[in-house]
């Protein structure tokens, strides 16, 4: 053999030897995101479920890609996004932003993975079989939302002892809506007290809602927990500034934007905790095999700028169990 011809094919396998080998690397496992809402308004949880991301090991880019797909509030294109994402052949679906997203998961798949994060019971709407062997392919992060209604509804009525007409505001399309309703006509039906539902969403039927709680003169307002609602936390907050009625909301969010009181758990750490699962996940842990975790710790938070300029003295009792005062 010739010593051109001999360089010419040392030279032609060193060129196919590198591409051999990055055709034989594993592609990055995929993440299906799949959310209710947009987002722009979540940005800060999204981070947080990167953080947990990165705390096992996975960075997107580098070792792990995240499909999202958005519903916008609109909770009737969710069973069609999950099955694009079943189609994508994803990894893990993960759904932390409430219950209808988990849902429209598992109906959409019985083999890929889901983590779910979610305000309400799983267990009581039938999303997994219990809370420490949830089975199947489903676990997550509940933050016991609905669970804190009646909570809630005490704190306002605290602040609020001479309150008489009390409205709550709900999203029709939402499985949590119910149960939330029967435990705040118990509440307030417990204290004497009238409780006025309104339903919204879309953004036009939150401005209807607040037209229908000026009409009736209601005393206060109840927002319940919804991923709806956490889209539009600036539009929600200052409508009930704009129209003096003072309002409780499930998040801190909220109240840093100018809202009244809120009390909950911490769904930024709730992402968090959905982002480390979905890591475990995709280091080979079964769903099955993971207990769902749940919120331990919550936070009453008051905007006592807010409370001043609706004219309101926030009660000692409520400000000495404050987890924090915005002033």
């Amino acid at each position: 053999m010739r010593r051109r011809e001999f360089i010419s094919l040392i030279g032609g396998a060193a060129a196919v030897w590198p591409l051999a080998a990055h055709a034989q690397q594993p592609a990055m496992p995929v993440v299906g995101y799949l959310y209710e809402g947009s987002a722009e308004p979540t940005a800060q949880l999204l981070a947080a479920f990167r953080k947990g991301l990165s705390e096992t090991g996975y960075v997107e880019g580098r070792n792990v890609t995240i499909e999202f797909r958005w519903a916008l509030g609109q909770y009737d294109r969710l069973p069609e996004l999950a099955g694009e994402l079943v189609r994508r052949r994803v990894a893990v679906i993960v759904a932390p932003g409430g219950m209808p997203a988990a849902l429209a998961a598992k109906a959409a798949t019985t083999t890929i993975p889901i983590v779910f994060g979610t305000g309400g019971d799983p267990e009581r709407t039938g999303l997994v079989a219990s809370l420490n062997r949830p089975g199947s392919n489903v676990t997550g992060v509940s933050a016991m939302n609905v669970e804190l209604t009646t909570k809630r509804f005490g704190l306002l009525h605290e602040l609020l002892p001479g309150a008489a007409r009390f409205a709550v505001l709900v999203n029709p399309d939402s499985p949590l809506t119910e149960p939330a309703i029967t435990d705040l006509r118990a509440a307030a039906s417990s204290i004497g007290r009238e409780l006025e539902v309104l339903t919204a969403n879309t953004n036009h039927d939150i401005n209807a809602a607040f037209a229908i709680l000026v009409q009736k003169r209601a005393d206060a307002l109840f927002i319940n927990g919804d991923a709806f609602f956490t889209s539009r936390v600036v539009q929600l907050a200052t409508l009930a500034v704009h129209h003096r009625v003072p309002a409780i909301y499930a998040l801190r969010d909220f109240v840093v934007v100018g809202g009244l009181m809120s009390y909950g758990a911490s769904f930024a750490d709730m992402f968090r905790q959905v982002g480390i699962y979905t890591g475990r996940v995709l280091k080979g842990e079964k769903p099955a095999d993971l207990p769902l975790l749940q919120a331990t710790k919550f936070e009453l938070v008051i905007n006592a700028q807010t409370a001043r300029m609706l004219s309101l003295t926030v009660p000692q009792s409520l400000l000495a169990i404050a987890d924090e005062v915005i002033e």
